[in-house]
């Protein structure tokens, strides 16, 4: 009976990043880490909902799976260049998420001056080894450039990403690496539209720029979320005939950064995997680097999503019910938390989620739902784009608990103060252990924030 439960909601199944998930004989939703099991349901008792639990094991495990398979590939192919991970951390800055992938041999990515303090915070603290690199993408502020040439200067290996032409003049007379962002005229099927893109230079741009001194990395990064196989391969093609040319005046161009993109089941329906993937990758980078004669170059890739949104999970009450207007057979399941705020991709790029019980998972008395926040906005609700949430009808004295996972990319760096709701209450599970990692705000401590 257990299997059939852990089977209905799509438990235990790598392909839906649920491996580490089953369901306890009392019908409650748990995860294992080795020997180490944590029963959410309990925990939801301790430290009350809104909550978000992250798993940094499961960020490790990812990323040392993401790297091992590139190499794998990149020997079986007899690929000269190397493969290189670099953490971009815009995804999630929270500090463990930084610490694990730091801890298991990633390089980093910036995007902000703000963010480069942190690694500059890092670095100071001797956290990370010195073979660390960290490429600096985003509009260069003075403060930004200021941290990347003390850095720099530091014996720290940053490579400032050009994005226009004015970043040129500013660098030109930087003596460590630099890299070029390229704008490619290619689009991919993704979730994002990106018709239009003020990041990077044009193709006819780079290749009249002639040589650059220290270019050593050529980038780009098309979209997020790529749905197909070709999406990963079609921009490397492209990109090949511009590194082909620009070796020819840039000598030491050795790199090129094929940026994000790395998906994740999220709607729980098949798709590609890492396996297949990579290989396409490196078996297409081989198959371009011998029709234009040029030297193999290293490989980035900067799959921040694929590696840390599986690690963490949202967790909510449900405080209350509602029927639906117009003759619905569904229901309004109101929880103690807001899309809005605390899982933003909900309503601004309607994002759909696997959204399972926490606890009665072991009944069929289930109810189709919706769901709203508890912010006070008609937008702050989650339909699953018009379909349904199946989930336990709600019983007299008992609370009923539900799970959003894969959310640990994006949601807490995106997240609001709307209606001056508080944030969830994160914890860490990790070893058998638990720790707060960051505490319900009370009404003061957010209304600070707003001068009261």
């Amino acid at each position: 009976m257990k299997k059939n439960f852990k089977r209905f909601w799509k438990l235990g199944r790598e392909e839906f990043n649920t491996q580490y998930f089953d369901i306890t004989k009392n019908g409650e939703l748990m995860l294992k880490e080795g020997n180490y099991q944590y029963n959410i349901a309990k925990l939801v008792k301790q430290y009350g909902t809104a909550l978000e639990v992250m798993f940094p094991f499961i960020v490790e495990t990812r990323l040392h799976q993401l790297m091992d398979i590139f190499s794998a590939y990149i020997k079986l192919n007899d690929y000269k260049g190397k493969f290189y991970y670099h953490y971009p951390m815009k995804v999630n800055q929270h500090k463990q998420y930084v610490l694990s992938v730091v801890s298991e041999g990633a390089n980093l990515e910036t995007s902000s001056p703000n963010e480069l303090w942190i690694v500059k915070r890092l670095w100071e603290q001797e956290r990370f080894s010195s073979k660390i690199r960290v490429l600096c993408n985003g509009p260069k502020t003075e403060r930004y450039i200021k941290l990347i040439n003390e850095l720099n200067q530091n014996g720290l290996t940053i490579t400032p990403i050009i994005e226009h032409r004015d970043e040129l003049v500013v660098f030109k007379k930087y003596k460590s690496e630099i890299g070029v962002r390229v704008n490619l005229n290619v689009k991919v099927k993704s979730h994002w539209d990106k018709r239009f893109n003020y990041f990077g230079l044009t193709e006819d741009e780079i290749l009249k720029l002639g040589k650059i001194p220290n270019l050593g990395v050529i980038s780009y990064h098309v979209s997020s979320q790529i749905q197909k196989l070709d999406g990963l391969t079609e921009p490397v093609k492209r990109l090949f005939s511009i590194y082909a040319k620009l070796r020819q005046r840039n000598p030491k161009l050795d790199t090129i950064d094929i940026g994000g993109g790395g998906a994740i089941p999220y709607v729980k329906k098949p798709m590609y995997t890492v396996k297949a993937a990579a290989q396409r990758i490196v078996k297409t980078c081989k198959q371009m680097s011998l029709k234009y004669n040029v030297k193999e170059p290293n490989i980035i890739c900067e799959w921040g999503r694929y590696v840390v949104a599986p690690a963490q999970i949202t967790v909510f009450k449900v405080i209350t019910e509602k029927s639906v207007e117009n003759g619905s057979n569904r229901k309004w399941y109101i929880v103690d938390g807001s899309f809005i705020n605390d899982l933003p991709d909900t309503w601004t790029i309607h994002q759909q989620w696997h959204v399972i019980p926490v606890n009665n998972m072991n009944t069929r008395n289930n109810q189709r739902t919706w769901l709203a926040g508890s912010s006070c906005d008609s937008d702050d609700k989650y339909t699953a784009q018009g379909t349904y949430i199946l989930l336990p009808k709600l019983q007299d004295e008992t609370d009923q608990f539900l799970t959003f996972l894969d959310t640990g990319a994006y949601q807490d760096s995106l997240g609001a103060r709307h209606c001056l709701l508080a944030t969830p209450l994160k914890i860490i599970a990790h070893n058998g252990e638990v720790k707060v990692a960051a505490k319900r705000q009370s009404a003061e401590d957010i209304g600070k924030s707003f001068g009261w």
